[in-house]
């Protein structure tokens, strides 16, 4: 039975770890089509949250519906990926040694192992679409380059790249601008809202002159659950979430 219009809505989620809260009862609603921003101070349960949707992590309590109907606590990661959530870490890790086209081509929708992807004639539908991904990407012309040549940036958007070749419905993009110049750093953000037009995305930042210029609501994360929720200049005149992330 569909309870909610959200894409995504968790509701009272608690995970604990040795005593230790890492999730307390926290309640977030994510909208269809919707891009939010979580931020918040270190331990306050960001990674976590992220673990729990993507079923890496059991809630010891609490709903987390998908699309409504869906419940995510009772799946597992491959069947949670297969309903459309997709998930990029903090570190990328690409295959280095194959070409950033090829990188694509071995994330494309559906199983695959290396060699008889590879080895397999390619469709022209799959052609079509790894160039559109490059093109969104920022790495149009360099089909042919081998991935471990990429700058640390190019390799971030090579792997939000193949998350975009999954086809998911949602998207979980873990600090996708650490280590990144200033010009990178611009460029992610308006290559994220090109995403968002199609389909919708979480992202957890710690750059805030980032967040700034996604220009999305953001929620605040402290001590496993929502400290403070809205756009980003009304969280940063909250005078909680000065004192527990911004003042320090």
């Amino acid at each position: 039975m569909s309870l909610t219009g959200a894409l995504l809505y968790l509701n009272d989620v608690t995970v604990t770890f040795d005593g230790f809260r890492a999730l307390n009862g926290l309640s977030l609603v994510i909208e269809p089509g919707e891009m939010r921003a979580i931020i918040g101070p270190n331990g306050a349960g960001k990674t976590t949250m992220m673990d729990v949707i993507t079923g890496k992590t059991r809630a010891d309590r609490g709903e987390v519906l998908f699309e409504g109907a869906r419940d995510l606590t009772r799946l597992d990661e491959a069947e949670i990926a297969e309903l459309g959530i997709g998930r990029k870490f903090q570190r990328p890790t690409v295959f280095d040694h194959h070409s950033v086209f090829d990188n694509l081509l071995l994330a494309l929708k559906g199983p695959r192992s290396v060699w008889p992807t590879l080895l397999a004639p390619l469709r022209g539908a799959e052609r079509q679409r790894i160039r559109e991904i490059m093109e969104i990407v920022r790495l149009r012309g360099l089909a042919a380059e081998i991935a471990g040549n990429l700058s640390h940036g190019q390799k971030q958007w090579l792997e939000i790249g193949m998350l975009l070749a999954q086809d998911p419905k949602l998207m979980l993009v873990d600090e996708p601008v650490a280590g990144m110049t200033d010009a990178e750093t611009a460029a992610t953000a308006e290559l994220l809202r090109e995403i968002n037009r199609t389909r919708s995305v979480i992202v957890v930042e710690h750059d805030m002159a980032f967040v700034r210029e996604l220009d999305v609501k953001v929620s605040v994360l402290h001590e496993g659950s929502v400290l403070a929720e809205g756009s980003l200049e009304h969280v940063s005149a909250d005078p909680r979430v000065i004192e527990v992330y911004l003042g320090r």
